[in-house]
Formats: C-alpha cells, sequence, structure tokens
C-alpha cells in the first residue's frame, strides 16, 4: 500500500489521535446535531476516491468542485474548536451521485490533521496514517 506524503507531517496529529484513542471516542453535540462523534479509521480502510481527494490535497489541486479548499466552520462543534480558517474541506467522491453527496476530506492547518465524514459532518473519523 502507498502511503501519500501526508504521513510524514502528521506530527501532533498522533498526539491527537493518541488521545482518542486512549479516551475512546470523543462526543459532542450542538444545536445542529444532536449526537456527534470523532472517531478514527483506518487510512487503508478509507474508501478508494478519499485516496483521490488527498493526493490532490497533497498536490495543491486542481480539485474538481468550487468549493473544495474553503474553510470549513465547524458549525456543528464536532472537531475540536480551533480559530476560523484552521479547518478547509475538500469532497469525496460519491460514485453514482448526481451532486458533492455527503463524503468529505476536513483538514487542520497546523498540525495537518485529515478528518473523513461519510454523512455530512454528522461525524468525523481522524485519519490514522499508522495502521
Amino acid at each position: 500500500m502507498r502511503f501519500p506524503p501526508r504521513i510524514t507531517r502528521i506530527g501532533a496529529a498522533a498526539t491527537l489521535l493518541s488521545a482518542v484513542l486512549i479516551g475512546g471516542t470523543v462526543s459532542a453535540t450542538s444545536a445542529n446535531a444532536t449526537a456527534t462523534a470523532v472517531g478514527s479509521i483506518c487510512y487503508g480502510d478509507l474508501p478508494s476516491q478519499a485516496y483521490d481527494t488527498l493526493e490532490l490535497i497533497e498536490q495543491g489541486g486542481p480539485y474538481p468542485y468550487s468549493q473544495d479548499g474553503s474553510v470549513f466552520q465547524n458549525r456543528e462543534g464536532v472537531l475540536p474548536s480551533q480559530s476560523s480558517g484552521y479547518y478547509h474541506e475538500y469532497t469525496v467522491k460519491t460514485p453514482g451521485s448526481s451532486t458533492r453527496g455527503a463524503r468529505r476530506i476536513v483538514t487542520g492547518n497546523k498540525t495537518q490533521e485529515d478528518y473523513y465524514t461519510a454523512d455530512h459532518y454528522v461525524t468525523f473519523d481522524l485519519v490514522d496514517y499508522g495502521c
């Protein structure tokens, strides 16, 4: 299996992942979501289209959708609280969908963490490049 270059830059994300693994699932609730969670997912368990998205992110584009690379506001409050502009979102194509679908990769700037959501921001999984 080929790992993307981001694996060499996960640095502080490993600390966050350790906290998630040791502490279990981190849950949060907000006015917009009734039950949300941050878990983890092995890089090898991502859908194949997520690899394409991660490669585009590493290359800096070009992206298939104009919204890709835009600031993710974290309005749902699921991801750890950060200043505005910290998170950015990218579409993970959904085969057979005529729209962008619900799948996204959301990245964090400072520690280069990558989160995957298959349900349009209800839940997120931190991508674990070590498994």
